[in-house]
This record gives C-alpha cells, sequence and structure tokens, in this order.
C-alpha cells in the first residue's frame, strides 16, 4: 500500500429494534464482542489513521465501546447520507481516502478494505463494494460499464434487465476524502422516505463530471444482522472462517 491517509465512518447510530434488544444495534455479540469491536479491530490492522462513530443521540454505550476514537451525534435519524454528513466536524478537508462502514456488517477482511482502497487511488471519487449473492432479492443493483460504475439502481426501480444483474450493493463505500462532503450537500431527500441516501453519491458524483466504479467481496464479508436469525448465520460464518483459519 502507498501512504496515503485512510479514515474510516462507522455508521453506529442504528437501534437494535428488531433483535428485540435494548441493546445498540452494533453493540449485539458475535463471536463473544460486539459487532462494531470487529469493524474496529480490522480497521487497526489497515492502519487506519482516523475512526469515527456516528452514533444515536442516547449512544453512550456504543461511544463508551469505541473510545478512545471519536463519536459523532446524528441527531436525527434522517438516513445514511445524513448519518454520514454527522462526521464532517471531524473529518472535513481530510486529504486520503475514507471508509464508510455500517457498523452492523463485522465479516469485512482486511484484504477487502484494501481492495477498496487499492481501487479509489485508481482515481476513482467513489468505490463502491459489490457481492453477488444467491439470491439477489431486493438489493440494489451496480450497474457497471467496464470499470466504471455508472449507476447504483433499487429493487424497487429495477427494469427486469436490470434485476437480472447479479452485483448487489454491500453497503461499504469508499470516497476521495477531499471530495466527500462536497458529494454529500448535493444529495437530495426527494424521495417516499424524505431520507438523505448514501446511495445517491454516485449519481451526484457522476453528475459533477467525477469517476465511479466498484470491487466485489465474497458473499459471506457483506453479512449484516437486522434480526436475530441474522444475527445467528453471522455468529455460524464466523466460527466457519475461524475454523479455516485454525483458531
Amino acid at each position: 500500500m502507498n501512504d496515503n491517509k485512510v479514515a474510516a465512518i462507522i455508521l453506529g447510530a442504528g437501534r437494535g429494534t428488531r433483535m428485540k434488544s435494548d441493546l445498540p444495534k452494533v453493540m449485539m455479540p458475535v463471536g463473544g464482542k460486539p459487532m462494531i469491536r470487529h469493524i474496529l479491530d480490522t480497521l487497526e490492522e489497515i492502519k487506519a489513521d482516523k475512526i469515527v462513530t456516528v452514533i444515536a443521540p442516547d449512544g453512550d454505550m456504543v461511544k463508551k465501546e469505541v473510545a478512545p476514537y471519536p463519536t459523532c451525534v446524528q441527531e436525527k435519524q434522517l438516513g445514511t447520507g445524513h448519518a454520514v454528513v454527522a462526521a464532517r466536524s471531524e473529518l472535513f478537508g481530510f486529504k486520503g481516502d475514507i471508509l464508510v462502514i455500517f457498523g452492523d456488517q463485522p465479516l469485512y477482511t482486511k484484504d477487502t478494505m484494501q481492495k477498496l482502497l487499492k481501487k479509489r487511488r485508481e482515481g476513482y471519487a467513489v468505490v463502491c463494494l459489490g457481492f453477488r449473492p444467491e439470491d439477489p432479492a431486493r438489493y440494489g443493483r451496480l450497474i457497471m460499464n467496464g470499470s466504471n460504475l455508472e449507476r447504483i439502481v433499487e429493487f424497487k426501480d429495477a427494469t427486469d434487465e436490470e434485476k437480472a444483474i447479479n452485483l448487489c450493493n454491500s453497503g461499504m463505500m469508499c470516497f476521495d476524502g477531499e471530495k466527500l462532503f462536497e458529494i454529500l450537500a448535493a444529495i437530495s431527500n426527494e424521495n417516499a422516505a424524505g431520507e438523505y441516501y448514501l446511495t445517491d453519491a454516485v449519481e451526484v458524483a457522476l453528475r459533477k463530471g467525477l469517476k465511479c466504479s466498484a470491487v466485489e467481496c465474497p458473499v459471506e464479508e457483506a453479512s449484516a444482522a437486522n434480526t436475530l436469525e441474522e444475527l445467528a448465520l453471522l455468529e455460524e460464518l464466523l466460527q466457519k472462517r475461524n475454523a479455516q483459519k485454525g483458531k
């Protein structure tokens, strides 16, 4: 790796309501430690220069878990794009790469993060992480043209032809730090939910004449936990991975 600086924004403001738990979602345990701790460990492996976690107003437990790394509060939950903007005070003007990671996806590896960073350094403003699930079901699709990402299409807006594409959006993205907040500032919330979606960053970047791309990771790495069933699956995947490593 070259010596570009790397920062990461972990989105950790989600509530564990569907987990039937009072714990913030990212504090749910996988492999004996909170999900968010796995992400921090991997970011430390890639020697990230800055790690900022976005938390809910009542996110003291998460704040304590990620200390001494700083946190920023997302006052209202107005979407993923809005959540990333909450980290602006810590990272505005950061010269380097900024990874944006959802705190309920603990299985990303060092290799995958480095692959994203490497692609970003080829001159792309935004790089998305894609995966090819057996059942692409309701995931957003990454529409590629060679190595350029042309757009992300949400499943409900996809044509039949686009639904046939099985390269799906995992959620993790990598940005040129000097462009990130300029891109986010141009995202609109004119949609049914009235929210600012991080995925719209691709459309905004392209409109600004910037280039976007995508890289792929193994399916299991993109697994997230929104329910207790999904949490159990993460546990299973982690045990399988540890067994392969002989841990």
